[in-house]
């Protein structure tokens, strides 16, 4: 592997009144050459502490660091071979934007034709041609990130690490500078690690995503792994919605799996996991996977919420006492089920999956 944290444990000592705090605890991660990982959790989860070890900004408190087969945890972050990219810009307002992007060229001493080549290769690359003898107050809050992200890829770091760059932008041009950001990493096969607290970022970037959750890692694995298969309720309340319904293990036959939930007997397929008869299990029912229909479908349940949302409408159904969240996709479905309308719900059992009970 590329880049590897063993056994990373990071404890604050006590401050200030407030007694040690240990910020991650057992974090064991692998990094390919070349891939995209993003940490991915709640504030105060670790992913930031983690992210800043690798850049040597904090030091594990035990673990090690390694990078292209070399221990680093005693290098200061100059000597890592790393670019970061802030939440906030960082652009120094008294320089343009080349002189912005050649700042560390420049500490570094290059050839002046040398900076140059490299700094127009880079403002092409994040499509700022023509761009480099503005002053940042010309530019708009997107341009201004794809300079901060210039000015890292210009370094050419062996490990590209991103702090939240996209927060403070507004959801259009998230979702522009998500594809940038993504389009840029596989042109240049740039190992990256990229830290969010959101999970359309997450889901839209990574090769593999990091949950984490109060210090220690919940679960890795692909985008569709964690989507389709989570290994815990946090997991699944993280990414994406989820409905939790609970329910009583009748009999399992290799990946099908028969259960008692919201009153009806019904079988699902494709589970991943053992269960016994009798056990109780959550099943995790995403809102797309909902059938919502006057008749024919299993279960009965009443209408509490219903909102046109444009693209989908989505409803709140009352099911034996238990509110359960679908999303109606069929555009062919132009009238709203009205509040209080007895209708029926039926559920993708396919895409369902179990977790024993937490």
């Amino acid at each position: 592997m590329y880049l590897t944290l063993e056994n990373i444990t990071k404890v604050f000592p006590p401050r200030g009144g407030v007694s040690e705090v240990t910020a991650v605890q057992n974090v064991n991660l692998e990094i390919k050459k070349g891939e995209l990982v993003t940490l991915l959790g709640p504030s105060g989860c670790g992913k930031t502490t983690t992210l800043r070890m690798i850049a040597g900004f904090e030091f594990p408190t035990t673990g090690k660091i390694i990078l292209d087969g070399e221990e680093i945890n005693s290098l200061p972050p100059h000597k890592r071979d790393m670019s970061m990219v802030f939440q906030s810009y960082a652009i120094f307002p008294h320089l343009n934007i080349s002189e912005n992007i050649a700042y560390g060229l420049n500490v570094k001493r290059l050839p002046k034709s040398e900076i140059e080549k490299k700094v127009n290769r880079v403002l092409e690359l994040v499509h700022l041609e023509g761009y480099g003898h503005r002053a940042p107050t010309q530019l708009s809050g997107g341009q201004q990130q794809r300079v901060a992200l210039a000015r890292a890829l210009v370094m050419e770091p062996k490990v590209l690490l991103m702090d939240e760059p996209l927060s403070n932008l507004d959801a259009k041009l998230r979702e522009e500078m998500r594809t940038e950001i993504r389009r840029i990493q596989k042109e240049l096969n740039i190992t990256s690690v990229y830290v969010t607290h959101d999970q359309i970022e997450a889901m839209t970037l990574s090769d593999r995503i990091v949950v984490m959750n109060e210090g220690v890692i919940e679960q890795i694995g692909t985008p569709v792994e964690m989507y389709r298969y989570p290994k815990s309720r946090f997991v699944a309340n993280f990414i994406g919605r989820a409905n939790f319904v609970s329910a009583v293990v009748q009999k399992q036959h290799d990946r099908n799996l028969t259960v008692k939930a919201l009153g009806e007997v019904i079988t699902l397929k494709n589970i991943k996991g053992e269960f016994v008869a009798d056990s109780q299990v959550t099943l995790i029912i995403r809102p797309e996977m909902t059938r919502i229909k006057k008749s024919g479908e299993l279960f009965k349940g009443t209408i509490r919420r219903a909102v046109f949302l444009g693209d989908v409408i989505e409803y709140d159904v009352e099911i034996l006492g238990q509110t359960i969240t679908g999303i109606e996709t069929d555009p062919h479905v132009m009238d709203l089920f009205p509040e209080g309308e007895q209708v029926t719900v039926g559920f993708a059992e396919g895409c369902i999956q179990a977790l024993p009970v937490e």
